[in-house]
C-alpha cells in the first residue's frame, strides 16, 4: 500500500520514517512531505492508500480526487475536520490519535486560568515598557471552584491538576461519572458557582453555542472562562460583549471558530482581559513523538487486517 505522510507533524522527515521501517519492511511505500500545504494535498494524496494528516479539513472534494483510499490515520483528538459521512459512504476507515494531547492540554489550561489571574500579559507589557509596576494585584487560583465542563481524558486530568492547587473541583458531564474529589452538579449550577469555567467537551450540534449570553448571565461578574476545546461552543459574540461590558472578568482561548490567523475584525482581539493562544494546547515535544507512536500503530493495525 503506499501509505502518505501529508506533513511532518511537527517532527523531523528522518523520524517519521524510521518509525515505519516495519511497514517499509513489509513492502508498504511510505512517503513523507517536509511541508503543510493545504492547497497540494489532493495532489500528494490522489494515488494514496492511506493518508495520515493531522487537522488540515478534508471534504468530498479531496475524497472525489483520491480514489484508492481505504484509510484515515488522523494526528489528532477532534475530528469536526473530516468528512466523516464521505467516509463512510466510500468505506474509508478513520482512526484518530486519542489521548495523546491529554496531559498538554491540560497543562495549557492550568498555565491559563493562572495567567489571567496573575495578569501575565498585560505585566510582560509593562515590565518591558520599563514604564511601571504591575497594572494590579493579583489573585490566587488555591480554594478557588473550578467548573469543568466534560469529564474526558482532559477533563479528568485537570480536574487533579486543580484539585493539587487546592481547588475545589465541580462538573457537568453528558452522562453520569464518578471521579475522586470532583463534585457532579448540573449546567446551570456549575455556571452560578464556579470562580473559573474551563470547558473540555467536543464540537457537535448539541454543544455549539454551548455557552451564549443566556449562560454568560449567570456567572459570577468575577468569573473567567477558559476553552481549548473547540471554538464555536462559546458563541464568539456574545463571549466579546460580556467581556467589553464586566459581565465576566476574563477570558483565555487557545480555540476560535475558525483557525489561527484570525481576521483581523475578530471581536476579541482588542480585549484586554483576555489570553489568546494560536491553537497550539496539543503542541508539545512529548505529545508529537506520542501522536507519531499512536498514527503509525493505527497504519499497522489496519494494514495487518487488509
Amino acid at each position: 500500500m503506499k501509505i502518505v505522510f501529508l506533513e511532518p507533524l511537527g517532527l523531523s522527515v528522518e523520524r517519521i520514517e524510521n518509525e515505519c521501517n516495519v511497514l517499509k519492511t513489509l513492502g508498504h511505500e511510505v512517503i513523507v512531505y517536509s511541508d503543510r500545504c493545504p492547497d497540494k494535498n489532493i495532489e500528494r494524496a490522489s494515488d494514496a492508500d492511506i493518508v495520515v494528516e493531522s487537522n488540515m479539513p478534508l471534504r468530498k472534494d479531496f475524497f472525489d480526487a483520491c480514489p484508492n483510499l481505504k484509510m484515515l490515520s488522523i494526528a489528532f483528538t477532534g475530528l469536526d475536520h473530516i468528512d466523516l459521512q464521505e467516509c463512510e459512504k466510500r468505506g474509508i476507515v478513520v482512526n484518530n490519535a486519542a489521548g495523546y494531547s491529554t496531559e498538554a492540554v491540560a497543562e495549557e489550561t492550568i498555565c491559563m486560568m493562572i495567567g489571567l489571574y496573575r495578569n501575565i500579559i498585560e505585566n510582560d507589557k509593562i515590565t518591558r515598557s520599563c514604564s511601571g509596576m504591575a497594572i494590579a494585584p493579583g489573585r490566587e487560583i488555591a480554594n478557588k471552584i473550578i467548573g469543568i465542563v466534560g469529564l474526558g481524558a482532559i477533563g479528568q486530568r485537570t480536574a487533579k491538576l486543580a484539585q493539587a492547587f487546592g481547588c475545589k473541583v465541580i462538573a457537568w458531564n453528558r452522562t453520569p461519572k464518578i471521579v475522586d474529589g470532583v463534585t457532579l452538579v448540573d449546567k446551570e449550577t456549575l455556571l452560578k458557582e464556579s470562580d473559573i469555567i474551563t470547558l473540555h467537551i467536543a464540537l457537535n450540534d448539541e454543544t455549539r453555542n454551548f455557552i451564549s449570553a443566556k449562560e454568560i448571565e449567570l456567572m459570577k461578574p468575577s468569573a473567567v472562562i477558559i476553552n481549548a476545546a473547540r471554538g464555536p461552543i462559546i458563541n464568539t459574540k456574545d463571549l466579546a460583549n460580556a467581556l467589553k461590558n464586566g459581565q465576566i472578568s476574563g477570558a483565555a482561548l487557545d480555540v476560535f471558530d475558525t483557525e489561527p490567523p484570525l481576521d483581523k475584525n475578530n471581536p476579541l482581539l482588542n480585549l484586554p482581559n483576555t489570553i489568546l493562544m494560536p491553537h497550539v494546547g496539543f503542541a508539545t515535544k512529548e505529545a508529537f513523538e506520542q501522536r507519531l507512536e499512536i498514527v503509525i500503530k493505527n497504519v499497522e493495525r489496519f494494514v495487518n487486517k487488509a
